[in-house]
């Protein structure tokens, strides 16, 4: 997090949150599903995606007009295995959670669940709906489309969103397998967390219309603004790397997330009118589940799974590295050291959780920096 952190409670900081959603006029059981996924993101680590985005992605965006605190799940189509939802623009957390509780639900009858949605907002870290697929002794599957941020191969313009395609796998170890990461080199969230912390970006995660890389965070966040500047795919920049994966994996998710709910895509999804006027973001999500009971006994696959995982952290390893990870372990091992601490915060994120508890009045409130 930089220097000069201090460190909170994540029972504090999602109090602070589910109290702030509550004050801008989101119900107070929804206040708690949005609280709980925020946090959720900083105890595995992913500082990108958590009470650091609270203010500029939430409660401005309710502030602004542009996303509905009430939220209307409206169910407006519903076969077997299948649904679709319309979430008209409410709160994301809680369509996406109730999306994959109606997939896992619709897997426990017919061994496969899928609901498709369209009308939503950022709905935080995807992992947080493949686990609960995980826990319910599930495969989850989610993706989103979002603002466009990812330049096609051999483009500049940001068309694509960051488009994550997340898979939770159970397995008999103390964590799940847990692939959560967005489809581009980076994303906006952790070029908003360097911009935070004052740290030069690597190389090769932004390029610019002219075609060179950008490392300096502001200018990049500001250039992905204005459209002058793009996220590189997986892969990199151009095909040497092989960028066009990542730019064919970006593609397939945003199909998925607008295809077959037949909602909005690409650069329809940028938040802005015909005058530059700020407008609802309208994404689309995907949540699949699929009961492994439907296929083998639980305990056999999730020992089967372990297994893989095992054998791949015990191979040969790198010299001068001591340690092989696989998909979802660092989370686990970021949420076994920081419960201990709590959350760091910069200088940054205490100046903004301070000017929100003066903002919302919550005068009981006490910070531990």
């Amino acid at each position: 997090m930089g220097q000069n952190a201090d460190y909170e409670s994540f029972d504090k900081l999602e109090l602070l949150m589910r109290e702030v959603f509550i004050k801008v006029g989101v119900p107070a059981e929804d206040a708690a599903v949005c609280a709980n996924v925020l946090i959720e993101s900083d105890k595995r680590g992913i500082d990108s995606h958590g009470v650091g985005r609270f203010k500029p992605i939430y409660i401005d965006r309710i502030k602004d007009g542009i996303q509905n605190p009430v939220t209307n799940f409206e169910v407006v189509k519903d076969h077997l295995a299948v649904a679709v939802v319309d979430g008209h623009d409410g709160m994301g957390h809680v369509i996406a959670k109730k999306s994959m509780q109606m997939a896992i639900d619709k897997a426990k009858q017919h061994g496969l669940g899928m609901v498709a949605v369209r009308n939503s907002t950022h709905y935080g870290i995807a992992g947080y709906y493949a686990s609960m697929a995980t826990e319910a002794g599930m495969i989850g599957i989610t993706g989103t489309n979002a603002r466009p941020s990812i330049a096609p191969t051999f483009g500049i313009d940001n068309m694509l969103g960051t488009n994550p395609l997340t898979i939770g796998i159970p397995s008999d170890e103390d964590f799940p397998f847990m692939l959560d990461c967005a489809t581009s080199v980076s994303q906006r969230g952790k070029i908003e967390h360097y911009d935070r912390i004052g740290k030069t970006m690597p190389q090769g995660w932004v390029v610019n219309s002219d075609g060179s890389t950008e490392t300096n965070p502001k200018k990049a966040l500001d250039g992905l603004t204005r459209g002058s500047s793009a996220l590189a795919p997986i892969g990199g920049i151009g095909e040497e790397t092989a960028g066009y994966k990542g730019y064919g994996y970006a593609t397939a998710v945003e199909i998925l997330s607008a295809a077959l709910q037949q909602g909005q895509f690409l650069r329809a999804l940028s938040g802005a009118g015909l005058g530059g006027e700020k407008i609802p973001y309208h994404l689309g999500h995907f949540f699949l589940a699929i009961d492994i009971s439907a296929f083998v006994e639980l305990d056999k696959f999730k020992k089967t799974t372990g297994d893989i995982l095992r054998e791949l952290r015990s191979s040969a390893k790198t010299p001068g590295q001591d340690r092989i990870y696989t998909a979802g372990e660092k989370e686990y091992l970021a949420w076994l050291s920081r419960k201990e601490t709590g959350l760091p915060l910069n200088e940054g994120l205490k100046k903004t959780l301070k000017a929100l508890k003066e903002e919302y009045k919550l005068d009981s409130f006490e910070f531990s920096f």
